[in-house]
């Protein structure tokens, strides 16, 4: 009778060849796909562009005023004032043909309602909601595949009065990101990425952006670097869409308690 040897290492071959595969089947590969990313030049937009070149993507850098940090950063680069419905389709048209946009220039204000003016809600709702919505509008109507995320924030499960406009436009671009991943699906999915504190405004310090953040399950400020990791894993995860992740350290599970 012929010995048999039990070789544990065939069967996790054939389990690594068989996640290999699925991997391969269900993830969007990144090398040489074409990405705009609003407000890509700065603070966490840069993060994300960098990721994603470096994940072999070719990036269109949009910017409003960055001229020069986006033209260190990319040869492709694209100004536009999303305040304009008119600048955001032309923005699309200029930048493409695009396989992936990230929505990420945001304008923020510590408005109350009583405090806060027409023209600063307008311009708040213009830049954080209504030009996702059209460069989301315009990217599916010239691209026959592909992935948005849109940025948010871990106010979106809050109700902060103190940046009133600021949270409401947030809040809708999280309603927006559930219903365009439904009208969408399934060639283009939408997906986004909600942000707690991460960097510290001009002038301040990273001590100070600590102090001020509040309380923080994990005790640790998220990077901007790991806003871009999260991006990336949702670019690649083609059975995902229509979700949130937040990276704030916890600090969406408190509500108001921060």
């Amino acid at each position: 009778m012929a010995a048999y040897f039990y070789r544990p290492w065939e069967n996790e071959r054939q389990n690594f060849q068989w996640h290999k595969n699925v991997r391969i089947k269900d993830c969007m590969i990144l090398e040489g796909k074409r990405a705009l990313v609003t407000g890509g030049a700065v603070r966490i937009g840069k993060s994300i562009t960098q990721a994603l070149q470096a994940a072999g993507v070719e990036v269109v850098v949009h910017y409003r005023n960055s001229a020069d940090e986006a033209r260190a950063l990319s040869p492709f680069t694209v100004q536009a004032d999303l305040q304009s419905m008119e600048e955001c389709s032309r923005l699309i048209e200029e930048a493409g043909p695009l396989n992936i946009l990230i929505n990420n220039a945001s304008i923020f204000t510590k408005d109350t309602l009583k405090n806060s003016t027409p023209e600063r809600i307008q311009r708040e709702f213009q830049v954080n909601l209504f030009a996702p919505m059209e460069l989301t509008r315009s990217f599916a109507a010239h691209a026959s595949s592909g992935a948005v995320i849109n940025l948010l924030d871990r106010r979106i499960l809050s109700n902060d009065t103190s940046c009133l406009p600021y949270s409401i436009s947030k809040k809708g671009l999280a309603d927006l990101t559930q219903l365009t991943a439904l009208e969408y699906a399934p060639t283009i999915r939408v997906n986004a990425v909600a942000p707690g504190p991460i960097l510290p405004p001009p002038g301040s310090s990273v001590e100070s952006v600590r102090e001020l953040a509040g309380n923080i399950p994990l005790d640790r400020l998220p990077t901007s670097d790991q806003i871009a990791e999260t991006v990336l894993f949702l670019l690649e995860a083609d059975s995902v869409t229509g979700q949130i992740i937040y990276v704030d350290g916890g600090q969406h599970l408190l509500g108001n308690g921060v």
